[in-house]
């Protein structure tokens, strides 16, 4: 088999932009999601969609809801979606509640008393269906997930970061994407609210952006966001050699 090489751009135009966009409650998530104004499957699995309910037609016609409320509906979408073919977008709104319920799932099995098997089998679940979504083909995607202060892996200190239930996948979930990011909410010297996604780490939130194309703070936009880690960069020009 012949080795292709490929810029970063090329491969993710060839594979789609995969996200984890993680915030605090109300700061825009689900909005987020209906950010990238071509056609988008919201995997639902936090019975929030109010916020999003009274977007405009435009927005509304590219927006499709899959409801979930247990891991069979969760993994029944992803068989579908592996089989059929995703829409250009698939946001999963959100992983951290998606694992919540598997969570819940295990410990009701009569195995769930020992919560050390329960959330070992939870490592397993929720490993092989981040890959699954995240590994779908010509499809952007896109998790979402709760924020929670997390202890970095390597330093030990204290960050804000996604949430899953047990220490061990809350630091593992960033490593499964190029690109993480802080939904901030902040306020601007009048009082009024600015949503913004931090794309860097600092010494209080965890985030990264493996495309370095993004700057520090980007609007809360999947297009925006896409269109700037795929575009690529204009050719060097030449200084022409003085006569």
């Amino acid at each position: 088999m012949a080795i292709e090489f490929k810029t970063p751009a090329e491969s993710a135009l060839a594979t789609g932009v995969k996200m984890l966009i993680y915030g605090s409650a109300g700061s825009g998530k689900t909005v987020t999601c209906v950010t990238a104004e071509e056609p988008t499957l919201i995997i639902s699995a936090e019975a929030g969609l109010l916020s999003i309910k009274d977007a405009p037609d435009s927005i509304q016609k590219m927006i499709q809801i899959a409801e979930c409320s247990t891991r069979a509906d969760v993994e029944e979408v992803l068989e579908y979606l592996q089989a059929k073919g995703a829409p250009p977008w698939v946001c999963v709104d959100s992983i951290s509640e998606i694992a919540e319920v598997v969570l819940a799932e295990e410990l009701d099995k009569p195995s769930g008393k020992d919560p050390r098997k329960a959330y070992g089998e939870l490592a397993i679940v929720m490993t092989n269906l981040i890959k699954g979504f995240r590994n779908l083909p010509n499809t952007n995607v896109v998790m979402t997930a709760k924020l929670d202060r997390v202890q970095d892996g390597m330093s030990n200190a204290m960050l804000y970061g996604p949430s899953m239930p047990g220490q061990k996948m809350g630091q593992a979930l960033p490593y499964f994407f190029d690109f993480v990011g802080a939904l901030r909410v902040d306020k601007d010297n009048e009082g009024r609210l600015i949503r913004s996604i931090q794309t860097n780490r600092d010494a209080q939130y965890e985030a990264k952006d493996r495309s370095g194309k993004l700057d520090i703070f980007e609007k809360p936009s999947l297009k925006i966001i896409k269109d700037k880690i795929v575009a690529t960069p204009p050719k060097a020009v030449k200084k022409a050699k003085a006569a």
